[in-house]
């Protein structure tokens, strides 16, 4: 009989993908005029918020927000898990990203990621570092909350990866007065269901994820803010920012 109940619940994962990417599908429909009118009329729009904040929770996500995430002037650094980060992080806080130019050009998730004020770089460009931090930098005077992985890739939540420190040059000096808030994303017992490592391609990634039963809990930790003036430069406000999180996951360990 347990064969046989495993049997249909695998049976029934391509209608949850359908479902979750139609319900998803709907929600856009609903917010994307909604969007362009606040932007007709000048105004913030909370729309990209209150759209990928619903995707996450169609997909299966139930946030739990410990700490006090700060709302204006702040520059998020957190640990990277999964491309559900994007959602949970951007439903929370309403923070834009710092992303890789090759998310720019990929289909809808390229598009939907402009809506949102992405910042894309060329990570693998090291000549064009210095624009890219000026990107940065343009989008952090727009003072939406900005969020950098910079482990720069996905990791298995079994600890933190090594920090890249480039485009936090944009913090050192920081162009106003403005906090750093390390965060720590964690998906609990789903950890290995969720992240995405290896090789293993994105579409398959997202399929699992989507097929999976239930829900399961994203856990966004928003440890104590600092001031990145009061560091030496880029890689101690790296070192500072990745010593807060390593912390944090030891204890939640």
């Amino acid at each position: 009989m347990a064969s046989l109940s495993i049997a249909r619940a695998d049976a029934l994962g391509p209608v949850r993908l359908f479902a979750r990417l139609l319900s998803a599908a709907l929600l856009l429909i609903f917010c994307l005029p909604a969007h362009y009118l606040w932007r007709a009329a000048r105004q913030a729009s909370p729309w990209p918020r209150l759209f990928l904040g619903g995707v996450a929770r169609i997909f299966g996500a139930a946030v739990e927000i410990r700490g006090l995430p700060l709302k204006r002037d702040v520059f998020f650094i957190a640990n990277h898990l999964s491309w559900m980060d994007i959602l949970v992080m951007a439903g929370t806080t309403g923070t834009a990203f710092v992303a890789k130019d090759d998310v720019a050009r990929t289909p809808v998730v390229g598009w939907l990621a402009r809506l949102n004020n992405t910042v894309f770089v060329a990570r693998t460009d090291r000549r064009s570092v210095a624009a890219q931090v000026d990107a940065v930098r343009a989008a952090v005077e727009a003072h939406q909350p900005i969020t950098i992985f910079p482990e720069g890739t996905t990791g298995d939540g079994g600890g933190i990866l090594p920090f890249k420190a480039s485009l936090l040059a944009v913090l050192s000096p920081p162009p106003r007065a403005m906090r750093v808030q390390p965060v720590l994303i964690d998906y609990g017992h789903a950890m290995a269901e969720i992240a995405w490592v290896g090789d293993e391609p994105g579409g398959e990634n997202a399929a699992r994820i989507l097929k999976r039963r239930g829900r399961f809990g994203a856990r966004l930790t928003f440890l104590e803010p600092f001031d990145p003036a009061a560091c030496a430069d880029r890689k101690a406000i790296a070192a500072e920012a990745r010593h807060r999180i390593a912390e944090a996951l030891a204890s939640a360990s």
